[in-house]
């Protein structure tokens, strides 16, 4: 029978404050899925004319499924949450993307009709589950050189982008850093990042009860001479440092998407409309080039091109991974559409949680923007991924044409 795809909406995004893992963190006493469930909570409470009975999918997403982000988080955390038992959920997995795939997962159901209203975000508490715990990768993969030996090395995924583009140098990353911290800080006293927080309580058995307002991560007075000093611990003489890449990170996002029509029925807000979206495979050891052919598939895909793009939040895994796409690009190390208040480097990098966290910030920043029409979200992802997804401004200034396809 014929069917009709649905225009689907980003409703409302928020996240926890980012933490620094290890014991010395905000969250190292702080289970993993109550991160979540106050994600989940806080979207109901800033949506009080949405009935909880009218969510029809809890999708959360985790790199590491085990312990206190293990055991299908999405459905757990929505029981946890205070949703109906009659509100389903499940667990993704696509390592940093986790999250965006919940939203394009989840984004694609609604367009069918499967769904009218769906919660999808992410958890990472590197604290208790670091990157790999409990993984056993096959032996095939290194024996029979299907990926090189680096590739699940992130950190040396990145120094083999600086050797496949040697112009890429070490002082072109240090100054990508230092401006993400710098941007960040700047929209931090502006008011441009907080209102998405949500307020966590923290306990700690030696000083008790706490509450987490702000992220942990950020290093405003970080300079370019004290970036150049720092070690290179992914290889002797290299150039990725913990100045110039994301850190391990504790946090949780979640967001609200609604078919555009229910989102008018229920008196929701709508902060962006999806336009489409692409994910696409590289080489293992060089992961971080993945957001250029997603990108290119994506923008394919919706018969647009780069030029109509207005805004870019680019995760900022490492910042040679951003200066890579934006080299392909054509688009300039200071480009001021490029992640404008700051990135990972500066705010952290909870694996799985962040494609949510990029979307917040776009949704945010098109409330202000009525001159842009289209913004990008795109990341990189281990094991040799990027994923991409187009939104449109649904308050932009001009006519809406016929340009872009769903």
């Amino acid at each position: 029978m014929p069917r009709r795809l649905r225009e689907v909406v980003f409703v409302d995004g928020v996240r926890t404050p980012f933490g620094k893992a290890g014991p010395s963190g905000i969250y190292a006493e702080t289970r993993a899925d109550h991160l979540v469930v106050r994600c989940i909570r806080e979207l109901l409470r800033r949506n009080p004319s949405l009935p909880a009975e009218r969510v029809d999918e809890v999708a959360i997403a985790a790199t590491t499924q085990i312990g206190d982000q293990g055991l299908t988080i999405g459905r757990t955390a929505a029981l946890l949450a205070g949703l109906p038992k009659s509100v389903p959920g499940y667990a993704v997995d696509r390592m940093c993307a986790g999250a965006m795939t919940a939203v394009t997962t989840t984004a694609s159901g609604i367009a069918f009709g499967a769904y009218d209203v769906a919660i999808a975000g992410g958890v990472e508490h590197m604290g208790h589950h670091p990157m790999g715990e409990g993984v056993d990768p096959n032996p095939r993969f290194v024996s029979e050189k299907i990926v090189d030996g680096s590739a699940l090395v992130m950190g040396s995924t990145a120094e083999n982008l600086h050797d496949r583009f040697p112009h890429l140098t070490k002082a072109r990353a240090d100054a990508f850093a230092l401006a993400s911290q710098q941007k960040y800080a700047a929209a931090v006293a502006a008011g441009r990042i907080g209102p998405e927080l949500v307020p966590v309580a923290t306990r700690s058995a030696e000083a008790g009860w706490g509450l987490a307002t702000v992220d942990e991560p950020p290093r405003p007075n970080t300079t370019l001479e004290g970036l150049s000093g720092l070690k290179t611990p992914f290889r002797p003489h290299g150039h990725v440092t913990a100045g110039n890449a994301a850190g391990l990170n504790d946090g949780a996002t979640g967001c609200l998407l609604a078919a555009e029509e229910v989102a008018e029925e229920l008196g929701l807000d709508v902060g962006m409309r999806l336009v489409g979206f692409g994910f696409a495979g590289v080489g293992p050891e060089v992961m971080g080039v993945g957001p250029i052919p997603s990108t290119e598939k994506a923008l394919a895909r919706t018969g647009l091109s780069i030029s109509d793009i207005g805004l870019f939040e680019l995760n900022e895994a490492f910042a040679v991974q951003v200066l890579t796409f934006l080299d392909h690009f054509g688009i300039a190390d200071d480009d001021e559409r490029v992640n404008p208040w700051g990135g990972a480097i500066a705010v952290g990098h909870p694996l799985a949680s962040s494609g949510v966290r990029l979307m917040t910030q776009l949704s945010r920043q098109f409330a202000e923007r009525p001159d842009v029409r289209y913004g990008l979200t795109a990341m990189c992802i281990g094991i040799g991924m990027g994923g991409t997804v187009i939104w449109e401004n649904p308050h932009w200034s001009g006519a809406r044409t016929e340009g872009a396809q769903q």
